[in-house]
């Protein structure tokens, strides 16, 4: 455990409220201040509040931590994203300050558990079945014959884009719905190829054989509307698009084209270009859509885990050892040049 004197304690900021299990770590070794969600959002706040704290811990993908809010950071050792993307942290600007900048890549199975639900959800019309029921509409001569008609999730061909920690695990799980399962990434992903009997596809190729096309890649400058009116024009017109992973990463425009004009069967997405989506959306109007609040990682196992995760990379650097979730390794050396120790 870190020992510091009660009166130096170090000073830790946390953007939102997270698990009690990682803070109880963190407070047995740092002062901890907890903004509130409005002032989280607001970037001069988050300069404000980071003035004299020695670590900053990103609650939020949409809290902007740029060059601007680093700069004001002065005593700012480690700056920890809890969640598994961390776009909006200016990694650059971090490491040129000498910060460790790290991630909690541990949703991975979680994640992969909402995905599958989608697909299911989906495909067999689940949460409009639910919506029929509660609405009384069933019991008011609205039955369809036969009701809710829907397409087998089993046998079908699943195309991945993005094999890594998340993509994995939902390939194994389409295994037991015997799926045919394909994957792009920028990587070949061989020991995958062979563990988990996927096959890879060009992007092109993948997008025109797949019955659903499922996204796990991070948001950045090569990925953004990575999908947008040419792939879903490659796309089966009885296909279906699930999206988890960033919502800039699909062009939301050309998804509503695509799915009010027929071009593919339905989508489910989890995350959006504007977070929370506008009611008066475009895309929220349709019914071939399922929704949910950006909730890929959201369970209290999850939440645990992240805490945890978060906690013991941020007391690490606190000690000036070298945290285990490591985004800018290459920070090392400019902390050996200014002649900060490491453990």
């Amino acid at each position: 455990m870190l020992k510091v004197n009660q009166m130096d304690r170090p000073k830790i900021l946390i953007t939102a409220p997270i698990h009690e299990a990682g803070l109880t770590l963190l407070r047995n070794v740092a002062e901890i201040r907890t903004a509130s969600p409005s002032q989280a959002l607001i970037k001069e706040n988050l300069m404000r509040e980071v003035k004299d704290v020695d670590a900053l811990i990103v609650v939020r993908s949409r809290e902007p931590v740029d060059e601007e809010v680093i700069e004001e950071g002065r005593n700012l050792k480690i700056i920890s994203r809890h969640g598994a993307g961390y776009e909006n942290v200016d990694v650059e600007a971090a490491t040129k300050r000498g910060i460790f900048v790290t991630y909690a890549p541990v949703n991975a199975k979680t994640v992969a558990d909402l995905t599958m639900g989608m697909i299911v959800c989906l495909l067999r019309r689940i949460h409009e079945g639910d919506r029929l029921v509660k609405s009384g509409d069933w019991y008011r001569g609205q039955r369809l014959s036969p009701p809710l008609m829907g397409v087998d999730v089993y046998g079908k061909t699943l195309g991945i884009i993005g094999l890594g920690r998340i993509g994995a695990e939902v390939a194994k799980r389409a295994r037991g719905f015997d799926m045919k399962i394909l994957y792009y990434d920028v990587v070949k992903k061989r020991e995958y190829e062979e563990e988990l009997g996927v096959e890879y596809r060009e992007l092109d190729a993948l997008l025109r054989e797949s019955d659903i096309v499922s996204i796990h890649v991070p948001l950045s400058k090569r990925t953004e509307n990575l999908i947008s009116e040419r792939e879903l024009k490659l796309m089966k017109k009885t296909a279906y698009l699930i999206n988890t992973s960033r919502g800039r990463v699909v062009n939301q425009d050309d998804l509503y084209r695509a799915l009010s004009e027929n071009w593919i069967a339905g989508a489910a997405l989890d995350v959006f270009r504007e977070e929370p989506l506008p009611p008066d959306a475009p895309i929220a109007k349709l019914k071939n859509v399922l929704f949910t609040p950006h909730i890929g990682g959201a369970t209290k196992d999850c939440m645990r885990r992240m805490s945890l995760t978060v906690a013991r990379d941020v007391i690490k650097a606190l000690r000036g050892e070298v945290p285990e979730y490591l985004v800018n390794p290459e920070v090392l050396e400019i902390i050996k040049q200014r002649g900060r120790p490491l453990s």
